[in-house]
């Protein structure tokens, strides 16, 4: 079967008909910026590096459920991300790239180099829903990079 779906969540996998219309946020995790004003009210990073980490939401509606049986808070997964990060070409990128056996690991636009990452994140809650008459099984996982 043709892959429908760029995402990939290993070792679960993504049952065909779970991921079509996905959305995904990237976003810092609440403890990777650590600011501060000096005595002359200039802002300072006082961030340590170790905490530049992702978390992420990853949800969608359609006709199947994802594999989430057996999946609690606290498990490990590999993402292969749906959304891309990008940087100046030229340069390299700050992840693992994802695998991309259907499409180029990387394309560029510009100046700009895109890629999809590939992340070890440990999921922190999940849900699912489902509308019986409609027949439309919506879910959603938050995860944070280890």
């Amino acid at each position: 079967m043709t892959e429908l779906t760029l995402l990939r969540l290993d070792p679960i996998g993504v049952p065909p008909y779970s991921a079509r219309g996905i959305t995904q946020s990237l976003d810092p995790i609440g403890t990777a910026a650590q600011l501060a004003r000096t005595v002359n009210g200039t802002l300072i990073n006082l961030s340590d590096t170790a905490f530049q980490k992702y978390k992420s939401n990853i949800s969608c509606t359609d006709q199947q459920q994802p594999a989430l049986d057996g999946v609690w808070p606290g498990d490990v997964l590999t993402v292969d991300c749906v959304i891309e990060l990008s940087y100046l070409t030229g340069g390299s990128p700050s992840r693992p790239l994802a695998d991309s056996t259907s499409e180029p690991a990387t394309r560029t636009e510009g100046a700009f180099t895109f890629y999809r990452p590939r992340l070890t994140m440990m999921v922190v809650t999940y849900s699912k829903t489902f509308d019986e008459w409609g027949a439309v099984s919506g879910w959603s996982l938050d995860l944070e990079e280890v």
